[in-house]
């Protein structure tokens, strides 16, 4: 399956020190889960598909017993569901998409026998193949087993991971308070989206996500953001740290006198290893950028320009925003941060020196940001206003409305790939 462009739209206890299981390691990702409403089909299909394909497993259900199921279990590598009988199997597959890993296959069985029903599945919204009823052990063979091959897995992961979308979040000056507003954004996407999101901090000096999620970041990140050659598929394992099932850490904590280089090449590979694996990348992404951070910005599909109420950030802003249409990156989205600050400038001086109102607006916070910063918590997790001031972000990007309605998830997976 493939990723098109989204419209406009963990559940971490690190930092409390309570005891919590971890996340299921990769190599507890099942090799396929099939959701299979009658019998008859069941039997075709395990007929028919290669048993030296790793563990198959079946469960009683349809698309919908499968989107309910996967919110809390891990993704399969290969995921065959049954879209017979749903009304709107096409907005199923929608919402499917929003809680399973971007590099899953999807097998689709259903009742319509329509050649147009049929490509627009495959060609347009990326299923690996789909098969009406009735089901034949030999059209199952044919068919389904080959998806169920390395080569396969390879090609899928590859196009999958062109398609996950990079979200680029950027302070236009120290202290505007854009890692607060990345860790706090990367943990309800994860929680309230459901979505599979990596957290990328490219502060590999000082960086602050980890010590708002109470983590400790290890070594690793540096070196492959470095050497190219050194960013392979065990990556994550290495220097990701779980935060929760869909939310990981992937950080730095470089000493001082460090003079780290990343190269564009190495940023390139560690941004591609990611989006093999999550549906969302957020990057904190360090001001001014160098021609590493660019490539970040020339890959986000979101850029997210943090500023405060003061003429300093106006005017940076500004710049930022110039930087990031020459990218080639898409419409930068303005947030203004501690918009009640006492002191600073008033919301009419800030849209007019901005030539617009700012597309997110977040109030002063003074005693829930620094207590949970402190506390190692996500204050969003604590603060209902600081929540509703991210709604408008959750919806842009993860298509997360209120009561979880709303916004189009094909771009997660179900569609064709695009920066």
């Amino acid at each position: 399956m493939h990723a098109d462009r989204p419209t406009p739209r963990d559940m971490a206890d690190a930092g409390r020190g309570a005891a919590r299981p971890a996340p299921p390691p990769d190599g507890d990702r099942p090799d396929f889960l099939a959701f299979v409403a009658d019998e008859a089909s069941e039997t075709a299909l395990r007929g028919g598909l290669p048993h030296t394909a790793g563990r198959l497993e079946f469960r009683r259900g349809d698309i919908r017993t499968a989107t309910r199921l996967l919110e809390r279990e891990a993704t399969p590598s290969v995921l065959l569901v049954d879209i017979a009988g749903v009304d709107e199997p096409l907005q199923a597959l929608e919402t499917l998409a929003g809680v399973c890993m971007p590099d899953v296959r999807v097998l689709v069985i259903g009742d319509r026998t329509e050649i147009g029903f049929y490509r627009r599945l495959t060609r347009e919204l990326g299923i690996a193949e789909y098969l009406h009823k009735p089901l034949t052990r030999d059209m199952v063979a044919r068919l389904f087993g080959p998806h169920l091959a390395g080569d396969a897995a390879a090609a899928a992961a590859e196009a999958l991971g062109r398609g996950s979308q990079v979200v680029a979040v950027c302070g236009v000056r120290g202290g505007a308070g854009a890692t607060t507003l990345a860790v706090n954004l990367s943990v309800q996407l994860a929680e309230q989206g459901r979505s599979h999101v990596a957290l990328l901090d490219l502060h590999l000096r000082g960086g602050t996500a980890g010590l708002m999620l109470g983590l400790r970041p290890g070594g690793g990140l540096r070196v492959a953001l470095e050497q190219p050659d050194r960013a392979d598929a065990l990556f994550l394992d290495r220097v990701g740290i779980p935060v929760s099932d869909r939310l990981r850490l992937v950080a730095a904590e470089e000493p001082m006198e460090a003079m780290p280089q990343p190269t564009e090449a190495a940023v390139q590979g560690v941004l591609s290893l990611l989006r093999q694996r999550f549906n969302i990348v957020v990057v904190d992404l360090p001001m001014p950028p160098g021609p590493a951070e660019r490539v970040v910005l020339a890959a986000a599909r979101h850029s997210v320009l943090v500023l405060g109420p003061d003429i300093a950030g106006l005017r940076d802003a500004l710049a930022l925003r110039r930087l990031v249409a020459a990218s080639g990156a898409a419409r930068a989205t303005m947030v203004l941060n501690r918009a009640t600050m006492p002191g600073g400038l008033k919301p009419k001086l800030v849209e007019e020196g901005l030539g617009a109102p700012p597309d997110v607006t977040i109030p002063d916070l003074p005693r829930h940001l620094p207590r949970a910063a402190n506390l190692g918590q996500p204050a969003s997790r604590e603060s209902a206003v600081l929540r509703r001031a991210l709604a408008p972000l959750l919806q842009e990007i993860g298509g997360v409305a209120a009561e979880r309605k709303g916004g189009s998830l094909f771009g997660r997976l179900f569609g064709r790939a695009a920066p």
